[in-house]
């Protein structure tokens, strides 16, 4: 199935380039969530007349993802896990964590924004990569140290 883009997309093209994709992916996600339009006469020409506003709108969000990434240059996240005696986690951080610890300190991602190379299951350091806007991926530290028992 054809569709007309209505916003850059890191894998399929850029605004207003015309796509070849599955039609159930085009039907059940591109379409319903405004990102493209089926490629036919009417909507061609529907989206010349909005290309316009749709360029501003891609303009304005890249330059805010820009200005978020220089805000989040040296952002380092601290999260305390539940570990074992050699720094092996009951578990391990997730996306959810990381998060939410980047919305403690006055950044909003999504976690599907968050890409991590690997699982993190042990204390220690490691980088993952946080994607703001198609081409506006910022490195992240997490720190996972062993949470202290209170009792």
């Amino acid at each position: 199935m054809q569709v007309i883009l209505l916003e850059k997309n890191e894998k399929l093209g850029n605004l207003g380039d015309i796509a070849n994709v599955k039609s159930g992916y085009a039907r059940n996600y591109l379409i319903p969530q405004g990102k493209a339009k089926p490629a036919n006469k009417a909507n061609m020409a529907v989206f010349e007349t909005i290309r316009a506003e749709l360029e501003a709108k891609e303009v304005a969000a890249l330059s805010d993802a820009e200005s978020k990434e220089l805000a989040m240059k040296d952002v380092v996240c601290t999260i305390s896990a539940n570990a074992g005696e050699e720094g092996k986690l009951y578990g391990s951080v997730s996306t959810t964590e990381i998060a939410a610890n980047l919305l403690e300190q006055g950044f909003e991602v999504e976690k599907r924004d968050i890409n991590m190379p690997e699982a993190i299951r042990n204390t220690g350091e490691y980088e993952v990569t946080v994607s703001l806007y198609a081409e506006v991926v910022v490195p992240v530290k997490i720190i996972v140290i062993a949470a202290t028992e209170t009792e």
